[in-house]
């Protein structure tokens, strides 16, 4: 069952692809968590130089009707309310990575700077050092179409690293077939916490 391993997806904003994802695996039964790494969330705005920024306090309902507010055609047309809705349904507001007190299994990030923070925050932890958790990355432009297949990506990966035996002793082969496979460089570490 999909349910023993518990999967972390991280993103910067846990918006687009870390929500993307966590849908896509918790609809295949995935004990799955989505969470950012940045220290507000941004939105796109009017503008590139105008992104709405929020405190990651904020619901993604507060942000869906305020993003309403300031223009529903704008964020009607570029996806972000679509999104908006997405998140709501899934769950209340985005968490931050580095506010959780959580063990998983299995972390996936994003991008590769989103992987270096995780790493950096596991690092600054105290530590029993009994657990095991493996840091996985793959980059995926911060777009919708984008972190669709990120998505399917994640799935196949995540699919393939639960059929594994052994999966500490198997998982830098099984990433290296996937990595192939899908011709997109995948990072690796394996962290004690």
């Amino acid at each position: 069952m999909p349910d023993e391993l518990k999967i972390a997806i991280v993103c910067s904003s846990n918006q687009n692809r870390s929500m993307e994802a966590h849908s896509f695996l918790g609809k295949k039964g995935f004990r799955v968590q989505s969470f950012g790494t940045g220290n507000q969330v941004k939105l796109p705005g009017p503008s590139p130089d105008k992104p709405n920024v929020y405190d990651f306090s904020v619901t993604y309902d507060e942000m869906y009707k305020d993003l309403w507010r300031k223009d529903p055609d704008l964020y009607t047309q570029n996806g972000i309310l679509h999104m908006l809705d997405r998140n709501r349904r899934i769950k209340p507001k985005p968490e931050r990575f580095q506010a959780s007190k959580e063990k998983f299994d299995i972390v996936i990030t994003c991008e590769e700077r989103v992987y270096d923070q995780v790493i950096e925050d596991i690092e600054n932890r105290e530590k029993d050092l009994d657990h095991v958790m493996h840091l996985i990355n793959i980059d995926i432009q911060d777009n919708h179409e984008e972190a669709t297949i990120g998505a399917f990506m994640i799935c196949e990966m995540v699919t393939m690293l639960y059929s594994s035996d052994d999966l500490d002793n198997e998982v830098d082969e099984i990433l290296q077939d996937f990595e192939h496979k899908v011709n997109r460089t995948i990072l690796h570490t394996a962290l004690f916490y």
